[in-house]
């Protein structure tokens, strides 16, 4: 679909949504990886991606405590998605241990450590990053072209559609299929939006469509 491929080559730029952790949200930002994976064609990913999402968000809640602000970003190369965690404390570094079986700590890290390619650690002034990677299986991608409209309209599709269907662990990989939905959904939205602050809706996708047109002229 054209919202999502520029000259047939899949655009993988990069995100990050900020959020406050709560035990509740988790389940909401497993959804958003999966849309995003699934819209980069790196489904085959999905199952450990949510994992490491998972255990990092459970490593701030355990450690720094809900409520914290954090700032979930992902990112790739094409070889590898590294997925970041950035939270406010500098202090509560995570380390790897090796728990007794009756521990209780300890263990996200040592689920991250066997799932991932690699992981890490950034110590800032007044924050940390907790990292890791995963490989793809692709070759490292040529840099494309940046396209702003096709970058901000896939965050707004991914947020309109996450928001559209209530947090489940048993929901099923959301699809491009489904994205596409979420996109026409998103428009519907905002036409009715538009008529509800007095505009035409119609003349609104009229202007949108001539604009649209102009900009591909252009680019061509």
């Amino acid at each position: 679909m054209a919202i999502y491929r520029e000259s047939g080559v899949v655009q993988r730029r990069p995100w990050e949504v900020p959020f406050t952790v709560e035990p509740h949200m988790a389940a909401r930002v497993r959804r958003a990886m999966r849309l995003h994976l699934s819209l980069w064609g790196l489904s085959d990913l999905e199952d450990v991606a949510q994992i490491c999402v998972s255990e990092l968000v459970a490593n701030v809640i355990n450690h720094v405590g809900p409520g914290t602000p954090v700032t979930l970003a992902v990112s790739t190369d094409g070889a590898h998605l590294r997925i970041e965690l950035r939270d406010p404390d500098a202090r509560a570094m995570p380390t790897l241990l090796a728990p007794t079986s009756g521990a209780e700590s300890g263990r996200g890290l040592m689920i991250l450590d066997a799932v991932a390619d690699r992981w890490g650690v950034i110590s800032r002034a007044d924050s940390k990053v907790v990292w890791c990677e995963l490989a793809t299986g692709l070759e490292v991608a040529r840099e494309q072209p940046r396209n702003p409209r096709v970058a901000h309209a896939e965050m707004s599709i991914v947020r309109h559609g996450s928001a559209q269907h209530p947090p489940t662990d048993e929901a099923s990989p959301l699809s491009v299929a489904v994205a596409e939905r979420a996109a026409i959904e998103l428009i519907a939205d905002v036409l009715h939006w538009l008529q509800a602050r007095g505009c035409d809706p119609d003349e609104a996708l009229d202007r949108a469509q001539m604009h649209y047109e102009a900009e591909l002229e252009e680019a061509g």
